[in-house]
């Protein structure tokens, strides 16, 4: 008797304590079309649903997380390392609020659209925008925030009718399993949402099956090669690839405001945020204050057990993540910047990669840290002379996720942040917006393509179609037969309606008005033939 292979699985393991935490069953890629097919079985259902009806399993599927919240918490805490505090605020919080805006807005977004026709000679047509679902979606979710990144893509490709399957990250599979068990224990059908576990092999094949569009976040590298992929095949993708953004303090900056914004934005999720503060360019005659602040205000977060009330920083996610923050910030101090403070450090009980908050100053853009993208909790401090510099200096990167001008001039603010290139700017605030699932989220240059969240991230989700209509009544008057008449008339008509000078339309009138007469009389007669 034949005995059966075993089944592989994918482990997680704590990144405080190393413990073993779970497994979940791994697929091969090649099996992974074989889930892609069945999920699209289950999806014409789904979108046969009326939207309001889909919105109410989506609010139920927000109880479920309240219900479970703790629990929940507590995972993302153990699994990914954030704070207790911050997987409330980060990812619990958001994606309950995003559950109920997706569940209200969607119908209202995703109604048939009007679409007006000033145009005289197209006064008997009527037309709107459909949004029709693409069908099967595939959401490559990354492990900084594998809660609330990934559950709100699924959300609005579900309110749009489509079906998904999702690819965790392996660091946080056990994350992305239970947000499948959300869905189904909110009494979505069953296998409408599908989850595939596993490496980059299994990512690369969701990419390559025939889901009609992929929402990706992780690396420009890896990112770029999904675009490519999705291109080959005449489809879309949605790709939130990272950032470097930038913190310009402004001379008339409240600068406790401006101190407390820093520490947070670049200290949150241990630094590993996509659009995290990591440099700051500050005005000279703030500067001392403002750096003064902010390391002070870096020794004093407490780093150590995530499962910890005070805790306010937690391990790095991984031990190469951990490499790759030292290695950045030691080839900073050996090209010349100066450490403040932070750096690796030890907590008792915990065996963990843990990097206390460092600040940097003396740091030029020449330095491998003002380049590339750090993904850790270190803040560079760059000391500028004006406005210009500090807006020159922010758009000199490949980066462009976001970006945050630090002012009381509202509209010296808004000036500037035209001039950034970024997809999203923050006055006197930063990344905050992320948690407010109306506000559109992504970025420009190496920072990806496509648009989450907002109406835009539901636009992503469907097919826009144009449906028009015409009673029928008469011919259009620019069919066949073609002749001078007709030739004539039009261009009488075009200057008659478009002419921005009166003489051009009296002229028009003169010698256009015996053929365009001809013409409606022509129209007219083959309405009496009908």
């Amino acid at each position: 008797m034949a005995v059966a292979a075993p089944r592989q699985t994918l482990e997680s393991f704590s990144p405080t304590t190393g413990e073993r935490l779970g497994a979940v069953p791994a697929i091969a890629p090649e099996d992974v079309q074989r889930v892609v097919d069945e999920v699209a079985q289950v999806q014409p259902f789904w979108s046969q649903l009326p939207p309001a009806e889909r919105g109410r399993h989506l609010r139920r599927a927000a109880q479920v997380i309240l219900d479970e919240m703790d629990d929940i918490r507590d995972l993302i805490a153990c699994e990914q390392g954030k704070p207790r505090t911050e997987a409330y605020l980060m990812e619990i919080v958001p994606t309950v609020d995003a559950l109920h805006w997706v569940a209200e807005a969607g119908p209202k977004i995703l109604a048939d659209e009007k679409v007006g026709f000033p145009q005289p000679y197209f006064k008997t047509k009527r037309a709107h925008f459909a949004y029709d679902p693409l069908g099967v979606v595939g959401v490559i979710a990354p492990w900084n925030y594998p809660w609330t990144i990934p559950l709100g893509e699924v959300a609005m490709a579900l309110m749009a009718g489509n079906g998904v399957v999702l690819k965790p990250a392996s660091l946080t599979c056990l994350i992305g399993e239970r947000i499948r068990y959300v869905f189904e224990r909110a009494g979505l059908p069953e296998g409408i949402v599908r989850t595939v576990h596993g490496g980059g092999a299994v990512g690369q094949a969701l990419v390559e099956s025939s889901v009609a569009k992929v929402f990706f976040t992780g690396s420009v590298e890896v990112g770029r090669g999904v675009g490519e992929a999705c291109a080959r095949q005449l489809k879309g993708s949605v790709l939130e690839l990272g950032g470097k953004d930038p913190m310009l303090v402004l001379a008339d900056a409240h600068l406790p405001n401006a101190i407390s914004g820093a520490l947070w934005g670049g200290f949150a999720n241990a630094g590993q945020t996509c659009s995290g503060i990591e440099r700051v360019y500050v005005m000279r005659e703030v500067a001392d204050r403002f750096t003064a602040g902010v390391v002070a205000g870096a020794r004093r977060l407490h780093v150590g057990d995530p499962l910890s009330w005070d805790t306010q920083v937690g391990p790095m996610a991984s031990r190469d993540q951990f490499e790759t923050v030292r290695e950045l910030v030691d080839d900073a101090v050996a090209s010349g910047a100066t450490l403040e403070c932070g750096g690796p450090t030890e907590v008792p009980g915990c065996d963990g990669a843990f990097y206390a908050p460092a600040v940097l100053t003396g740091v030029t853009h020449d330095m491998r840290i003002m380049r590339e993208e750090v993904f850790g909790p270190v803040l560079p401090i760059v000391v500028v002379d004006s406005e210009d510099e500090a807006v020159e200096l922010a758009n000199d990167s490949d980066f462009g996720l976001g970006a945050s001008i630090w002012t009381r001039d509202r509209h010296r603010g808004e000036r500037m942040a035209r001039e950034i290139e970024s997809g999203m700017v923050w006055l006197n605030d930063h990344m905050y917006s992320h948690g407010a699932c109306q506000c559109s989220w992504g970025g420009v240059k190496d920072s990806g393509l496509g648009r989450a969240h907002s109406k835009f991230g539901f636009y992503e989700c469907v097919n826009v179609k144009l449906v028009t209509h015409e009673p029928g009544w008469v011919r259009n008057f620019w069919w066949h037969p073609y002749d001078e008449t007709l030739g004539r008339a039009l261009g009488a008509t075009a200057k008659l309606i478009y002419s921005q000078r009166d003489a051009d339309r009296q002229a028009a009138l003169r010698e256009g008005g015996v053929p365009l007469a001809r013409l409606v009389g022509r129209t007219l007669r083959s309405f009496g033939r009908r």
